[in-house]
């Protein structure tokens, strides 16, 4: 099976900056797109970041400029680091990957979360 952990959550202050770290683990043969998703109470799980395995990234509007997500090939991890942050940034935030794994006696892609790593910004 595959593990996704996640780390570096805590409680910031408005205009502060986190940096969150997931590391993949387990049967993996390869990992195609990492991506970082939040849920805050009460709303939709939304992306907050995705990255290729070639390193190409995307944001949503709501934190475009202000995240940057980043991944290492060889160490199975990704990272997020969130600068700027606002008290609507709240929420839990997840780890995402798009896994290669032996399933069924086959290679197939399939797709892991982390726990979730609580992420707090006070006004």
């Amino acid at each position: 099976q595959v593990q996704l952990v996640e780390s570096g959550g805590g409680l910031v202050q408005a205009g502060g900056s986190l940096r969150l770290s997931c590391a993949a683990s387990g049967s993996i043969v390869g990992i195609n797109d990492m991506a970082w998703y939040r849920q805050a109470p009460g709303k939709q799980r939304e992306l907050v970041a995705r990255i290729t395995p070639g390193g190409t990234a995307n944001y949503p509007d709501a934190v475009k400029g202000r995240f940057t997500i980043s991944r290492d090939n060889t160490q199975r991890t990704v990272a997020l680091q969130m600068t700027s942050l606002k008290p609507e940034d709240t929420a839990v935030y997840l780890c995402n990957a798009a896994v290669v794994l032996p399933w069924d006696g086959i290679l197939s892609e399939k797709n892991f979360w982390g726990q979730g790593t609580q992420v707090t910004v006070s006004s």
